[in-house]
């Protein structure tokens, strides 16, 4: 059984047989600034390469992938009052209104397009368990263990990884192949995961990652 180190000494046991990797809302509207640079999305974009590195090697060790959309309807009938209130689904962007689904912004950047037979969970909310089957799809491969890799990691990784613990899946974050909007955050989502006996799973590298499964 692979042995992954990671952080605090501990490690990730895993079968890549019934793992799976969460690519996390990899979308042109978090990711692409396509009008004028961009602090925000620099900083998420940061993340891509190790995003692609730990997408190949999982692809290439057998893992299911699952890749995740955050997008809303045209007529914002699934937009929540909250989300609302904060005004920004449905904003103009230099890809069309943002997290919209089927415009420009809503669909993943490039490099990042699912291939034939990975899944593709398009939610409308934070977690990718939010009013969608991604727990049935897992369960139905016989998935036990999660790798979570993504954008953004204090919002949506994390949201999903909570789910994903409550759910009962082992889950392993890659520090390197995530990132926030602002430095403080990213790091303050790591010290939640460790907290209280690493209530929210593991931590590694995405060279840890790799190495591991010797791709």
């Amino acid at each position: 059984m692979p042995s992954l180190p990671c952080r605090d000494n501990r490690t990730f046991e895993f079968e890549s047989a019934t793992t799976a990797l969460l690519v996390i809302d990899m979308q042109r509207d978090f990711l692409e600034s396509a009008v004028e640079p961009d602090p925000d999305r620099a900083r998420l974009a940061s993340a891509m390469p190790r995003v692609a590195q730990a997408l190949a090697a999982g692809r290439a060790a057998g893992l299911a992938i699952v890749h995740t959309r955050e997008g809303y309807a045209a007529d914002g009938a699934d937009v929540n009052a909250v989300k609302r209130a904060l005004g920004y689904v449905g904003r103009p962007g230099p890809n069309g209104p943002f997290l919209v689904r089927d415009s420009k912004g809503h669909d993943f950047m490039e490099g990042f397009a699912p291939e034939p037979g990975e899944e593709v969970i398009d939610k409308a909310g934070f977690s990718a368990f939010y009013g969608t089957d991604l727990e049935a799809r897992l369960r139905g491969k016989g998935v036990t263990h999660l790798v979570l890799t993504g954008v953004t990691v204090q919002c949506c990784v994390h949201s999903t990884l909570r789910d994903a613990v409550e759910r009962g899946f082992f889950c392993l974050t890659l520090e390197d192949a995530t990132a926030a909007v602002e430095p403080g955050l990213r790091e303050a989502v790591f010290k939640i995961i460790q907290a209280e006996g690493h209530l929210f799973g593991w931590i590694g590298t995405t060279t840890d990652f790799c190495g591991t499964l010797d791709v």
